[in-house]
């Protein structure tokens, strides 16, 4: 590996690469942090796909590209003197150090939950009149959920064991159903939503990450799928002309597969 001198001379060498671009590049030049912001947002899915796909070379491509957009958004905020990449480690730093005072402190914790505790009342502390403040607004449903339910478990709203939360996904789902059986659609949305957040708040206590597990389902399925249209490809038979049972023969070897 490189050593810390060489890995600071290559962050270095991204900093004057950058200067040389936003200079001297058309395209660089005209970005702004608002243009950015949808690419950044497209490179850290990407970055997602490569780690759920244990694709390590793939990793660092990304990683590369995410570090870049943080220089990026620091360039141009140096250009107004708002702030560089500097205040930006050192922003960062400075909170980690505030936030670990079981490290830099004499505050004693037992494990990873006394740190989850700590943490977010270190925040509540710093003039968070919430702890889900911390919750992005934007953040997808499910990556929101289970964002919500870390955050308020940290200050100790959770239940005790796994078969009470398991008692509560029955206990939604039974109240699901009925909104199903009484064909009351607004109902039925809102006991669905319920279902899914129990889920996921399951998952949480079993140490899953749901969007990991259904993200890795829905690799799963395309994959299987793809097979399928491949093999009724190489028969010369569109799939809306196959049957169910045709094509489940395919879907069985792909699972296999």
């Amino acid at each position: 590996m490189n050593s810390r001198q060489d890995q600071l001379k290559a962050f270095d060498r991204l900093l004057t690469i950058m200067d040389e671009l936003r200079e001297q590049c058309p395209w660089d030049k005209k970005q702004t942090m608002e243009t950015l912001r949808h690419l950044t947002i497209e490179e850290t899915y990407e970055l997602g796909d490569a780690i759920l796909d244990h694709d390590l070379e793939e990793i660092k491509k990304e990683l590369g590209d995410v570090l870049l957009h943080i220089v990026f958004y620091s360039k141009i905020g140096s250009e107004t003197n708002a702030f560089d990449i500097a205040d930006v480690c050192h922003g960062i730093c400075e909170k980690l150090i505030h936030r670990h005072p079981h490290i830099y402190g004499d505050v004693e914790v037992q494990n990873e939950e006394d740190v989850k505790r700590n943490w977010e009342n270190l925040k509540l502390k710093e003039g968070k009149k919430s702890v889900l403040e911390g919750v992005p607004g934007s953040l997808p449903a499910l990556v929101k959920a289970n964002r919500i339910q870390e955050k308020v478990a940290g200050v100790g709203f959770d239940w005790e064991a796994p078969d009470q939360v398991w008692e509560k996904v029955e206990e939604e789902l039974a109240e699901f159903k009925a909104e199903v059986q009484a064909g009351n659609k607004d109902a039925m949305e809102s006991e669905f939503g319920d279902v899914m957040f129990s889920m996921v708040n399951y998952a949480r206590f079993l140490s899953i990450n749901p969007e990991n597990a259904l993200e890795r389902t829905n690799k799963k399925f395309s994959k299987r799928f793809q097979y399928l249209e491949e093999k009724a490809k190489a028969i010369n038979k569109p799939l809306k002309e196959m049957s169910l049972a045709e094509m489940d023969v395919f879907w069985e070897e792909a699972k296999k597969l």
